[in-house]
Order: structure tokens, then C-alpha cells, then sequence
């Protein structure tokens, strides 16, 4: 039996540093941001969906399935994920933003094998000095601990999988792999280095 892995990318967020533009469609290289991101991560996966609460429409053009947060309020990147959990029955969800396009090419295979090393629950990304909350792999069943984690009133990503199972995958050998977008002067520099 094949293992079934779903992608979400988070595209849901308010973008607060870059003006309230929506950063997924934000052109990066001729081309809107997360479009960079669909390509590392398409190859990796088995679908993909987009976590959008705002102009789902230009985000429904790219193909495919489009997942506004079930809650209101912009609670943050738990809202998606939990979104994403309700909408899949794969083994695992891989969960991405949509201001990263540098992602790594392997990274399902590698977070998939270190969380069955582990025996985890939940990989979490690492590019050998800092954990990427936004970057993990993990098992849909967790939704109701996401739920009750949300419903707290709790939006930090670490304080959630640290109740869980988790191994951290290092991306030491990429370390600019998950350079993320939050300003304009970061997606110049990131367009030179492309």
C-alpha cells in the first residue's frame, strides 16, 4: 500500500509586514508567489489544496482546490491547518506556506522518513538552527487536538505539536530553503538569488 500525502499551502494570513497584500499573489520572478511553491511541492504529493480567506477566486485559477479557514477572525496558521485536516483522507498532510519558494525537493521524502524513524506523530522542519512551524508533516487524525488547542484560545504553533510526538527533520545542507517572503525588500533579494 502506497502512503497518500496531502498538501495544504497557507496562503490565509493577513500579511500584516508587507502592507495587507496578499502575499501568495504577490509576483515573485514573472510569476505570483506561490506558484513557486506549488512547483517544489506538486511532485511531492498527492493533491494539493490552498488555505485561502481572501481572493479565493485568482487562487481557484491555479487548479486547484481552494479551503477558506471554517473560523472567522483570521486566527492564524492553526486554522488553516485544522481546515486542511477536515478536507483530507490521506496518511499525512503536508503543510507549507505560501511565501517560501525555495522549498526543498525532497522534503516529503525526508520529513516522511525521519517521523517513521521516530515513530512520530508530527516532522517539523529545521533548517539547522531554527524549527519552521509553518513547515510539518503530521497526521490528520490530530484535528481534534488542533481543534481543542484553537478553541483554548492558543495560536502558537510549537506550544501545540510539543504535546505531541514529534521529531525535528534538519535542512542543514539547503539553508536557505525555507527563506520566507514578509517584505518587499526580502522578495528582491530572493529574486536575485533565483
Amino acid at each position: 500500500m502506497s502512503v497518500q500525502i496531502d498538501a495544504v499551502i497557507l496562503a490565509g494570513g493577513m500579511a500584516r509586514r508587507m502592507g495587507g497584500i496578499d502575499k501568495g499573489l504577490v509576483e515573485l520572478s514573472g510569476k505570483p508567489m506561490i506558484s513557486h511553491t506549488i512547483e517544489r511541492v506538486k511532485p511531492q504529493v498527492n493533491r494539493i489544496m490552498i488555505n485561502a480567506n481572501r481572493n479565493q477566486a485568482q487562487y481557484s485559477a491555479l487548479g486547484f482546490d481552494v479551503i477558506s479557514d471554517k473560523e472567522t477572525g483570521y486566527l492564524g496558521p492553526l486554522a488553516g491547518m485544522v481546515t486542511a485536516m477536515d478536507n483530507t483522507q490521506a496518511d499525512f498532510l503536508l503543510v507549507v506556506p505560501c511565501d517560501s519558494p525555495m522549498l526543498p525537493n525532497d522534503l516529503c521524502a525526508r520529513m516522511h522518513a525521519s517521523l517513521k524513524e521516530a515513530d512520530a506523530d508530527i516532522a517539523v522542519a529545521s533548517d539547522g538552527e531554527y524549527q519552521q512551524p509553518v513547515v510539518m508533516l503530521l497526521k490528520p487524525h490530530l484535528k481534534d487536538s488542533m481543534q481543542a488547542f484553537l478553541d483554548a484560545g492558543d495560536r502558537k504553533i510549537f506550544l501545540w505539536y510539543e504535546q505531541h510526538k514529534y521529531v525535528v527533520t534538519s535542512f542543514a545542507d539547503q539553508p536557505n530553503a525555507f527563506v520566507n517572503v514578509n517584505t518587499l525588500e526580502q522578495k528582491l533579494v530572493i529574486e536575485n538569488a533565483k
